[in-house]
């Protein structure tokens, strides 16, 4: 299985950010506590939380760096990570600091690129220069109505924004979606987290733009923890875009289970909810020759996975996994 969306250096933050706090506060929340906590913790939690990924039977994760502090983890884990070096900050103008945190991970032998936040987090010139900097893309979008709303200047990002003193210089765009079509090379790999708020014409510009290179990532447990919402996954299905899971951080999430994730999808057949979780994030992260699926060549785990409802074929509320191999 493969959680193609994560921030585990962020794994002391469960249960530090109460629910429902809307995404403006939720990224004020983020500000306020990241800071807390000791190294020792940080690295403690993320220690905890990377074993229960692998004990769960995750081969292969997405996770999102601000930092070197799980590189050692991830060195001497059974889990292969693509790690995004990610860059933001509305007040920032020099990232060549991102370059020593990819040499870092390089270091570690550790699989890495740089990849921009968001289009709602970075000026102009910087979300161009790390979207062409980076060789695969992860970048949160369309998480939140506010972020459209940003671009006409309303909505509670531009009342943050407001409220801290940050101009923006992107509003020529004229929306999220714009912006990723006019900035990001269309020869990259592109992985677009979260979609919770996507419409049908947005997906079908960056599918034209970036056809198979594109991959549709939903979180729908952070998404519910954050703004009570759920991403669009029938218009997902619909519009027969590739889709993998992930289960962002324990900042707006109580587990890194893909398969809790999935559990939010009922009405769609099992047999496609897994294909998410395995080929689909597989092809996500790149590794589709090495996992996602058993064939000859390839090193995916063996996972059992129990608390089916075999009638209906759909996951009871107990389902789990466990890697047996």
């Amino acid at each position: 299985m493969v959680n193609a969306h994560c921030h585990l250096e962020l794994s002391y933050l469960r249960g530090k950010i109460g629910r429902g706090c809307g995404f403006a506060g939720f990224a004020d929340a983020i500000s306020r506590v990241r800071h807390e906590a000791s190294e020792v913790d940080r690295v403690a939690a993320a220690g905890y939380w990377q074993s229960r990924m692998e004990y769960d039977g995750v081969v292969a994760v997405g996770d999102i760096c601000n930092g070197n502090s799980t590189f050692g983890i991830k060195s001497n884990s059974r889990i292969h990570y693509y790690n995004f070096i990610e860059g933001f900050g509305l007040n920032t103008k020099d990232f060549r600091f991102l370059d020593r945190v990819k040499s870092e991970a390089k270091a570690a032998g550790l699989t890495v690129s740089i990849t921009p936040h968001s289009t709602y987090s970075l000026q102009d010139a910087s979300f161009r220069e790390l979207a062409v900097a980076g060789e695969r893309l992860s970048i949160h979008f369309m998480e939140s109505r506010a972020e459209a709303e940003l671009f006409h200047g309303r909505g509670t990002l531009h009342e943050r924004n407001v409220r801290l003193g940050a101009d923006v210089d992107f509003m020529k765009y004229g929306s999220p979606t714009g912006r990723i079509l006019a900035s990001v090379p269309q020869d990259k790999e592109l992985m677009l987290v979260h979609n919770t708020f996507v419409t049908e014409q947005e997906i079908s510009a960056i599918q034209e733009r970036f056809g198979e290179r594109v991959t549709w990532v939903v979180c729908p447990r952070s998404n519910d923890y954050i703004e009570g919402a759920f991403p669009p996954i029938d218009l997902l299905r619909r519009c027969g875009v590739r889709i993998a899971v992930g289960t962002d951080s324990l900042s707006s999430n109580e587990r890194l289970s893909l398969i809790d994730e999935l559990k939010c999808f009922p009405s769609v057949p099992l047999e496609e909810r897994l294909r998410w979780v395995t080929t689909g994030g597989a092809r996500a992260l790149g590794l589709q020759d090495r996992i996602g699926s058993f064939e000859v060549g390839k090193m995916p785990a063996v996972v059992l996975l129990s608390g089916i409802a075999w009638g209906d074929m759909d996951l009871l509320p107990e389902a789990s996994t466990q890697r047996i191999l």
